[in-house]
């Protein structure tokens, strides 16, 4: 498909998505009520259900899928894994471990920014870790090797956490975050997340041209150039500080950087730097449109994204298996 023509599609699906999101909820508003609120009418209630809780979730629910839609293509790109994805490297758990750890001492109920602050902390800790762990080596194993040994950690802090919880309710509390949402967001969330996905964007898609040149072997991309060590310190960094802003405001969710590259790729000439942008504007569509469903689907309380996107995966997983068998 023709690239611009593919961009610009999706750019619209977003777009969309997002005046829908803003549209649909308890309180449903039609559009010429959503045009007035935003044209500053006379309707408080309007406005406040508009800039106090659908405007900040929207825009988190682009930015977030965004983020995690193009480090899943960089990583498989990288990693040359058909099914890598953030949670590869550690980056996820370890800024949902810094979220728990939040909310198990009560940080989060001395200050709701404490949360997300944590996460970041927790995933740039883990970026120093999975540095010292991989050294130098250029090679993809080692760094799925040490990302794995990093996740591992997270998630049992994040069991023993659980297993230690003073009561039910607190085991509760972190359970629920976990599971994913974008619920009761507001624009501090905005301004603490958007900058991290900012900078993580920015650092994964300058490697386009280094991953194109990694798809034909490490000598052949040395030959043309190539520093693989700047591009994997661009490519962790990335990764750690936009995952890990995005992991802080909406909890763990998962699938979305492992199936949206898969579902762009036949858009595209495959090679790595080409996904990577429409990965980014179809992980913002699917997330945002997950997040409508979980205010649609009827339920006596308002279904996680995590739960959502979850479903979601498992058809890819089925699609992509039933490929490969044919292939065997």
């Amino acid at each position: 498909m023709n690239r611009p023509l593919l961009l610009t599609g999706l750019a619209i699906v977003c777009l969309l998505a997002a005046i829908v999101s803003m549209m649909v909820g308890t309180t449903s508003l039609p559009p010429a009520r959503l045009i007035a609120a935003m044209a500053g009418s006379d309707d408080p209630v309007a406005r406040i259900i508009l800039f106090d809780l659908r405007l900040p979730r929207a825009l988190l629910g682009l930015g977030v899928g965004a983020m995690l839609g193009a480090a899943g293509a960089a990583l498989q790109g990288y990693l040359r894994n058909p099914l890598a994805e953030p949670s590869v490297l550690g980056a996820s758990s370890a800024a949902a471990l810094g979220a728990v750890i939040a909310l198990y001492f009560g940080l989060a109920a001395l200050n709701p920014l404490l949360l997300p602050a944590c996460a970041i902390a927790a995933a740039v800790i883990a970026l120093a870790a999975l540095f010292a762990f991989a050294g130098r080596s250029e090679g993809p194993l080692t760094l799925i090797l040490a990302g794995i040994a990093i996740s591992t950690l997270a998630g049992a802090g994040i069991s023993l956490a659980l297993n230690l919880s003073p009561n039910p309710f607190a085991a509760m509390e972190i359970t629920s975050w976990l599971l994913g949402s974008l619920e009761d967001r507001s624009f501090d969330h905005v301004r603490l997340a958007l900058p991290c996905i900012a900078v993580g964007l920015v650092l994964l898609l300058w490697n386009g041209r280094g991953l194109d040149a990694l798809s034909l072997g490490e000598d052949a991309a040395r030959s043309l150039g190539v520093n693989l060590l700047r591009l994997r310190t661009r490519l962790l960094l990335g990764v750690a500080i936009g995952v890990g802003g995005a992991v802080a405001v909406s909890g763990s969710i998962g699938f979305v950087g492992l199936i949206v590259p898969h579902l762009v790729r036949p858009f595209t000439d495959r090679s790595p730097g080409a996904v990577m942008l429409p990965s980014a504007l179809g992980g913002a569509a699917l997330l945002m449109l997950a997040d409508i469903a979980v205010r649609l689907i009827p339920a006596s309380s308002e279904l996680r994204l995590g739960v959502v996107t979850a479903f979601l995966g498992v058809p890819v997983f089925l699609v992509h298996l039933l490929r490969e068998r044919r292939l065997w």
